[in-house]
């Protein structure tokens, strides 16, 4: 995918963000959550599901498991009770018990703010570490999922062949000013706008900088 496309100048990538971020000045990401914790929980019940759905099922949750404690008191089973519409629940209510039960043994029941201390967690990858660095601790990180993989290589903003590769090419050319929500802008535009099966670039404000060769009409 990666040479595909022509990649994007750095003034033309400046301009990419400063219009996204014109556009949408304070994005947020659409997990629901009330602390640190069940913003970690919610990312991993969110691998191959939708936010739409883990947020269903959180809606129960988080009022009886907002904490490790809680979480691991309400136990594998009941867990499962609750995120049963969840795909994958079985191994992840048992990843998120663990999870809790670590967090307790090893961090003051604190969620950790680096990625290696996150990445050790059962059910924990880089991506989901870097949402949560990003969210959490508003650290620059740049968690690449299919829709910002795919917006960075369709629209030349920085091309890669895997995700690693996405990432730490974004890292390179993301402007300063707009580090610490690029992520944000990047998949809801992957979400909404530039969407996998047919972009809608009539509605996209950065078409024009584009370097993607099928544009909609």
């Amino acid at each position: 995918m990666a040479g595909k496309y022509s990649k994007l100048n750095r003034d033309q990538i400046f301009e990419f963000f400063r219009i996204l971020a014109e556009d949408n000045p304070n994005p947020e990401g659409e997990l629901e959550y009330v602390n640190p914790y069940t913003l970690l929980v919610a990312v991993v019940l969110s691998a191959q599901a939708t936010d739409v759905g883990v947020n269903k099922a959180t809606r129960s949750l988080w009022p009886v498991a907002d904490t490790p404690e809680k979480m691991v008191a309400l136990g594998e089973d009941g867990l499962k009770e609750h995120i049963k519409t969840i795909g994958l629940f079985n191994s992840k209510a048992k990843n998120v018990i663990q999870l809790s039960k670590d967090l307790i043994a090893h961090h003051g029941s604190k969620v950790p703010e680096t990625r290696e201390e996150l990445e050790a967690l059962p059910g924990v990858g880089r991506k989901t570490a870097n949402v949560v660095l990003n969210i959490a601790f508003h650290q620059p990180t740049c968690a690449v999922d299919t829709h910002i993989f795919r917006v960075s290589n369709r629209t030349g903003l920085a091309p890669g062949k895997d995700v690693l590769k996405v990432e730490l090419a974004l890292e390179k050319v993301i402007p300063e000013p707009f580090k610490l929500h690029a992520h944000h802008w990047l998949i809801l535009h992957g979400r909404y706008i530039c969407k996998a099966r047919k972009p809608d670039c009539q509605k996209c404000k950065v078409s024009h900088i584009c370097r993607f060769k099928d544009k909609t009409a």
